[in-house]
């Protein structure tokens, strides 16, 4: 599965699955830009750390997911993408008469509209190069929903929409486009949610996971950040040439049910 000499963009890449995709794309010989929009000194380094561990080029470029201007740009400052992953997302909880209008625009533009705006000048690259791969984040819940996420939910099926969209306009051509569906991932941000989730429920943390936390997640296992990176670089393979258009859940039997 190599891809050396291939140049992969993944939005939201300074922490959590973003790095994992990362790490896991430069493993296999990609060089990298990774994204944010904090553009801290952390994010610089984190470029550099990966650029020394797998000897493959790596780079920083600030970009904020909720500005089409700046979705735009990032992939013309990348000056290359044969890869795309649009993993850049927010989430906010509440009922839909409840949920703030600017929460529920701002969800929008970064989970959903940046991935219209950085597939749109990444695809003439990817044309001009004859090789390209989409890989789109979107979520068990981008195939099945819950309450109070109405805004997330309604992205993350754009997202498989758009995928298929993509995948039917590049049909003929030697570019894929899919969309990864994970359902819960053990990132920093969920391990950080634990202790509390321990406190609340008075239980130790195996159970919390396992009854709380996982509750919907039938193999009482979080999904890993390397085995999302895994299945982007494999969507990226030769193997995965005539996969486009399709979802891979990695969820743990959630859409099973």
């Amino acid at each position: 599965m190599s891809l050396v000499g291939k140049t992969a963009v993944i939005t939201g890449s300074n922490s959590g699955i973003g790095l994992g995709i990362a790490r896991e794309l430069a493993g296999a010989g990609a060089n990298v830009v990774l994204n944010s929009f904090t553009d801290a000194q952390e994010d610089h380094d984190l470029a550099e750390e990966i650029a020394r561990e797998y000897g493959v080029l790596a780079r920083y470029i600030k970009a904020d997911m909720s500005k089409p201007d700046e979705c735009r740009a990032l992939i013309e400052q990348a000056g290359a993408c044969d890869i795309l992953v649009n993993n850049a997302g927010i989430q906010h909880v509440a009922p839909v008469e409840d949920f703030a209008p600017e929460k529920w625009d701002a969800i929008i533009a970064i989970n959903l509209s940046s991935a219209f705006h950085t597939t749109a000048v990444a695809l003439p690259m990817m044309r001009k190069a004859g090789w390209g791969r989409v890989v789109n984040i979107a979520s068990a819940h981008g195939l099945t929903a819950s309450p109070y996420k109405s805004a997330y939910i309604a992205a993350k099926h754009g997202i498989v929409g758009l995928s298929k969209t993509v995948a039917l306009e590049t049909a003929e051509e030697p570019i894929t486009c899919n969309a990864i569906c994970p359902g819960y991932v053990l990132t920093p941000l969920v391990e950080a949610q634990i202790p509390e989730q321990m406190k609340t429920h008075g239980m130790d943390r195996d159970t919390v996971v396992r009854e709380v936390m996982l509750a919907r997640q039938p193999s009482r296992q979080f999904a890993t950040v390397e085995q999302i990176g895994g299945t982007a670089v494999f969507l990226c393979s030769d193997a995965a040439e005539q996969i486009t258009g399709t979802t891979i859940s990695v969820d743990g039997g959630w859409t099973a049910m």
